[in-house]
């Protein structure tokens, strides 16, 4: 009996998943596109595949537990920026997950790595004046994509526009380079997994 797979609309019309398929077409480059992110709920997917090292935790989204942690390690990133009088930032990081420094990689540690390595990528040791134009980057970061292409996972990260926390909306899973596919795993819309209570 097959299972229909429940698509994740309400993700795929984000900034969050532009900047997947802007990272996807830079560090995989003519690897299979994903047509859309099937719906995790409850921690399964109807399609399968959806599990370790991958876990999925209420509102803050996705998260990955990874063997080891490691600093130092630099991963490729391109950063993106997004309109001109009050700019957002984005970041594609790819690379080992060891060097995101937690064993743990939840919302709050993947956004905290983004903001250290677009501070690192915009401040200039040899220009003071690059200190606040670095800060104000950093900050600027909504959205976040890393790729771990060794271990066939990936990541997604962005701030809510109006509550500004964080939350892993997106979960990638890389095949390997003889099938060349991505599948993208949709977390529950904010708050959909909670009860609802009427007073009548």
């Amino acid at each position: 009996m097959m299972v229909a797979m429940e698509f994740a609309p309400d993700v795929t019309g984000r900034p969050i998943w532009r900047l997947l398929l802007r990272g996807l077409g830079v560090y995989l480059p003519g690897w299979e596109m994903p047509a859309g992110a099937v719906r995790v709920r409850h921690g399964t997917a109807a399609a399968g595949g959806f599990g370790p090292p991958a876990y999925l935790t209420g509102d803050a989204g996705f998260g990955v537990q990874v063997p080891d942690r490691r600093r130092g390690l630099e991963p490729d990133r391109e950063i993106y920026v997004r309109g001109r009088e009050n700019p957002s930032f984005g970041i594609v990081a790819a690379g080992p997950a060891a060097a995101i420094g937690s064993r743990v990689v939840d919302a709050g540690a993947l956004m905290r790595f983004a903001r250290r390595l677009t501070f690192d990528e915009l401040f200039d040791t040899g220009d003071a004046d690059s200190v606040p134009y670095a800060v104000r980057g950093a900050r600027a970061v909504e959205n976040v994509v890393f790729l771990d292409r060794a271990a066939g996972i990936g990541l997604c990260a962005e701030v809510d526009p109006l509550t500004r926390t964080a939350a892993c909306p997106l979960y990638v899973r890389l095949g390997g380079p003889a099938e060349r596919t991505v599948r993208v795993y949709g977390a529950p819309p904010y708050g959909a997994d909670q009860a609802v209570r009427s007073q009548s």
